[in-house]
């Protein structure tokens, strides 16, 4: 089995195209890049834990809520619970075909989470715990 380098780089760029991951995303976040973040599980899991910042729109509200909730022409990325989970795919599956410039962030809220991201949940915000099986864990300076 052989693929051109011509097909691999095409593959490449566009799956980097519709996908982001937790710490690209939070870096935006932190930079004031203009999007918005929505989380498309369900309530429960919602408040179980979210990514800070993030919207709460579940993929089968999303065709409804999405029109008048965002803007037109406001950049998307969706996650769902993580790289397990095809609930992102759905969701932005629904606001592309509302038109929305949409990006699926890889790893979902487990990634999110695992590397230390800012978190919340119904009760409020979480500790931030970094999981050195994803990510390098530096003493603080």
């Amino acid at each position: 089995m052989t693929s051109s380098p011509t097909d691999a780089l095409t593959y490449f760029q566009t799956k980097l195209r519709h996908e982001t991951d937790p710490s690209d995303v939070y870096a935006a976040q932190k930079a004031g890049d203009r999007f918005v973040l929505v989380d498309v599980r369900n309530r429960e899991a919602w408040d179980q834990g979210h990514a800070r910042g993030a919207l709460h729109m579940p993929y089968r509200e999303i065709a409804i809520r999405a029109p008048q909730e965002i803007p037109a022409g406001t950049p998307v990325v969706v996650y769902c619970w993580s790289p397990g989970c095809n609930g992102g795919a759905r969701g932005a599956v629904e606001f592309a075909q509302l038109g929305y410039t949409v990006r699926e962030m890889i790893g979902g809220f487990e990634y999110w989470a695992r590397e230390g991201m800012p978190v919340d949940a119904a009760s409020g915000p979480l500790p931030r715990v970094f999981d050195p099986l994803v990510m390098p864990v530096r003493a603080e300076a």
